[in-house]
Parts: C-alpha cells; sequence; structure tokens
C-alpha cells in the first residue's frame, strides 16, 4: 500500500499523491513566541518531523517550511512584563525553540522564515485580495483590511461548518467590518502599540493579521499549490480555514491535504500558555531522557490525544532502556547505513496507513523480542536480522542514538555502556574463578547501586537496567 493519510479538508483517510513525482513539499504552522515552548508545542514537531522521515524513507525528496510568528499583541504584553523589547523577548523564545528542536531529534526544517520578514509579501497579497473583491478597507480611517467571508462561497469548507454557525473573529474590535464573520488581513496601527511594530503600507502604518502571514509564506517558499499543510488540531479553526479561504480566493491552489495532531492534555485540560498548565520542554528532558520524551510523544496516533502523567514518561524511559538494552546486547555500534529493505513488511504498512505508530511500535518491540530470544538460543544470524531491522525502523522513528539529532545529548552510547558492563562483569568473573566470593558479590552491589542488574544464567550473566 501506498501512503494514505486522514485528510481534514475531506474527513477520510485517502491515498497521498504528491504534486511533483517522487517530491513531497509540507508546510506546518510554527510556534508564537510569546513564551518558552510546552509538550503541546513540542507534540507537532515531533509528529512532522516523523512524517518527514517517513517520506524520506519512502524515497521522497522533501522539504518541509515551518514559521516563527514573532509578532502579536500577547508577545508585546509579555515583553513588557519582562522589561523587555518585543522583538528582544521573541528571538529569546525562538532560540528556546530551537533548542526544543535539538533535545528532540528534529531535523530542523528546510527553512524557517519570520513574519517580520514578510511585510512586503503579505501586502501584495492583501492588495491582491482586494483587487479580486475579496477585501476591502475598513470605512472607519481605523487602517484595518479585511477578507469578506460572504465573497468566498466555500469558506466553512475545511472545517465542516456551516458560515452562519461561526463566532466572529476576535482578533480585532469588529469596527468597519461588514460582517461580524470577516477577518483582518492588514491591522492599522493603534495608540499605545509600539512604534516598532508597525510597517507603512497603502491602507496606513500597521502591521499583517495572523493568518495572513502563513498564507504570504507558505506560498514564497513552497508556491501557489503545495502538497501538505499541518499543525494542531486547534488551528484548524480558524485559522487554517482563513488561510484555505484567502489563498484560494487569491486564485492559489494552496494546500492539497491538511493534516492535523492531536492535543497533549493534563487533567482533561489542552496544554496551553493561557491555563497555564504546559509542562516546559527544558524542564522535562531534565527529569526524563530526551529520547524516552520524543518516543512518549510519537508512539500514539498523532490524531489521539495524550493525557500527561509522569508515569507515563517512565513507562516510556522503561521501554527505551529495553530497546537500548537488546541494541548493545546485539553489538550495535556506531551509525549503519539505512536501508528501506530493512524495515518489516508491517512496519511499512503501519506507516502507510495514515502514519500509524502506535502499529509501527508494536512491531518494533516484536522485533527485539525476537531478538532477544535468538541471543539465548546463540542464533548470531537472526539476533543480527532482528538488530538490522530494529535499527533500520528506530532510524524512521527518530530514535536511533547514533543518528547525528542525537550527537552530544550526553545520552550514553550503548555499545559503550555494554562494554563497560561486559569488562566489570569479566572482573567478576575472575573473582568467582578464584573463589573470591566476596569480590565477585561488592562488583556486583556496586552494578545493582547504579542500577545495573546482574542474572547469571548457564550461557553466562545477563545484564539488564532498573528504573
Amino acid at each position: 500500500m501506498s501512503f494514505h493519510v486522514y485528510d481534514e479538508s475531506t474527513g477520510a483517510v485517502v491515498p497521498f499523491t504528491p504534486l511533483v513525482e517522487g517530491r513531497v513539499s509540507i508546510y506546518h504552522c510554527g510556534l508564537t513566541v510569546q513564551s518558552s515552548p510546552h509538550l503541546g508545542h513540542i507534540r507537532k514537531e515531533v509528529v512532522f518531523d516523523v512524517l518527514r522521515r517517513w517520506f524520506t524513507a519512502s524515497g521522497y525528496e522533501v522539504r518541509v517550511v515551518a514559521n516563527i510568528t514573532d509578532i502579536n499583541e500577547k508577545i508585546w504584553a509579555r515583553a513588557a512584563e519582562a522589561g523587555l523589547e518585543w522583538y528582544e523577548l521573541a528571538y529569546a523564545v525562538e532560540l528556546e525553540l530551537h533548542r526544543a528542536y535539538s533535545a528532540l531529534g528534529c531535523i530542523p526544517p528546510s527553512y524557517e522564515p519570520r513574519a517580520t520578514g514578510h511585510i512586503t509579501e503579505m501586502i501584495e497579497l492583501t492588495r491582491r485580495l482586494i483587487d479580486r473583491g475579496h477585501a476591502y478597507p475598513a470605512d472607519d480611517g481605523s487602517g484595518d483590511v479585511y477578507f469578506d467571508v460572504r465573497s468566498w462561497p466555500e469558506y466553512g469548507s475545511l472545517s465542516h461548518q456551516r458560515p452562519e454557525d461561526m463566532s466572529s473573529d476576535e482578533s480585532s474590535d469588529g469596527r468597519g467590518k461588514h460582517d461580524r464573520r470577516d477577518f483582518a488581513l492588514w491591522k492599522g496601527a493603534k495608540p499605545g502599540e509600539p512604534a516598532t511594530a508597525g510597517w507603512p503600507s497603502p491602507w496606513g502604518p500597521g502591521r499583517p493579521g495572523w493568518h495572513l502571514e502563513c498564507s504570504a509564506m507558505s506560498l514564497k517558499y513552497l508556491g501557489e499549490s503545495f502538497d501538505i499543510h499541518g499543525g494542531g488540531l486547534d488551528l484548524r479553526f480558524p485559522h487554517h480555514e482563513n488561510e484555505q479561504a484567502q489563498s484560494r480566493a487569491a486564485g492559489y491552489g494552496f494546500a492539497r491535504y491538511w493534516m492535523h495532531n492531536a492535543f497533549v492534555t493534563m487533567a482533561g485540560e489542552k496544554m496551553s500558555k493561557s491555563l497555564g498548565n504546559g509542562t516546559i520542554v527544558t524542564e522535562v528532558t531534565t527529569r526524563f531522557p530526551p529520547r524516552a520524551v520524543r518516543l512518549y510523544l510519537a508512539q500514539p496516533h498523532y490524531r489521539s490525544t495524550i493525557e500527561y502523567s509522569e508515569g507515563s514518561l517512565a513507562e516510556a524511559a522503561a521501554q527505551l532502556e529495553r530497546i537500548d538494552a537488546f541494541c548493545a546486547r546485539a553489538g550495535a555500534a556506531g551509525p549503519v547505513a539505512f536501508a528501506v529493505d530493512d524495515l518489516p513488511t508491517a512496519f511499512v504498512e503501519a506507516m502507510d496507513d495514515d502514519l500509524g505508530t502506535p502499529g509501527a511500535f508494536a512491531v518494533l518491540h516484536e522485533t527485539i523480542t525476537a531478538g532477544n530470544r535468538a541471543l539465548d538460543a546463540g542464533d548470531r544470524g537472526a539476533a543480527e536480522e532482528a538488530l538490522r531491522r530494529v535499527r533500520a525502523m528506530l532510524h524512521v522513528l527518530g530514535l536511533d542514538p547514533h543518528d547525528p539529532e542525537w550527537a552530544g545529548t550526553g545520552g550514553a552510547d550503548p555499545a559503550v555502556l555494554d562494554g563497560l558492563v561486559r569488562l566489570v562483569l569479566e572482573q567478576r568473573a575472575e573473582a568467582r574463578a578464584r573463589k573470591d566470593y566476596a569480590s565477585a558479590d561488592r562488583i556486583r552491589d556496586a552494578l545493582a547501586g547504579v542500577g545495573v542488574r546482574i542474572e547469571d544464567t548457564p550461557d553466562g550473566p545477563r545484564w539488564s537496567v532498573n528504573r
């Protein structure tokens, strides 16, 4: 089966056919840089990183663009509270986002444009919409420009809503609108706003509306039509609905497929800045291994909600230790060349079915179980085959510790760890051979003290890591 994706615009899983054979273009909405990224934000980055890796493994050339929204009222407010200029805060949080990417092994986007670097393109797109009869300057002297929702009969098709049931746009005060649902393309400068947060335009000084930003940037870097547009489920309406409306009303094909990942919740509520319940990535990765945090976010299906708990992260860390223990025991060492033929058929089928990571992880764990059985039986050939398949699957999932994205993260190399433990076990075996059982027991107890459990078997000692 070729790759199939749940397309939000049709509400069904459909075959994926790229716009250009052999190439995939992806745009996903990035962070509004007002505060530190939490697990809810970074889940989207992990989801689309796995998607990118799967397309690459499937033989596609992949281009990914993810924007930075670096100007809005919330950034201004947070910066004022911190005694910073708005652009200082925005840049500091952007750097935090990059550290979070790196901490969880995400490949950086092909390009990451900032909204403030594309004002010219946004003004041009607004002017085009006015010329085509789909936008209008407000007649109240505010300098605002609005998209005319009634001019576009397809409005609501992405979120499957009727226009009459929609709420009004909350990003403006509503003055000068022809219809309560019309949304701002350009916002005229208002008293009290930072002087540095405005640009000249045909309608007076101001700044772009949020929805306009992503349309202008995706069109510039991916073209008039591209394959996949994605983001968190909360962006489906109004943000993505408005993006699609204004882009297609301007005469562009825009996104062909829409993907949205579900939330990370705490006590049933969506993680968010406004609720104050976000778990900051840098804090979580000090308590749990970064690769375990990635596993925790990647293993559930991207359209299913994750309920945050420390226990779930601890279980993810335990799973990772079992994975690494097998790789070390089977002799994994250093990066390996990846071959798609090394992937089990069931893994490929799961990933091709709307990025079915739960099924893919199940195949991974089954292969590890089979590999350990082969090692127990002394079947080195079967064990090496299992290791090769495990390493290939870990590479696709972004979890192979030898991949360059994990370089310098401070995690122990499984092969190095295995070598060190085996060296100590040799010393223990020598002590037992000379009947120095006290020394052998001290070695065993010292290993136990750092979390290494020893099991003596007829084939020799086996070790594993305790939690």
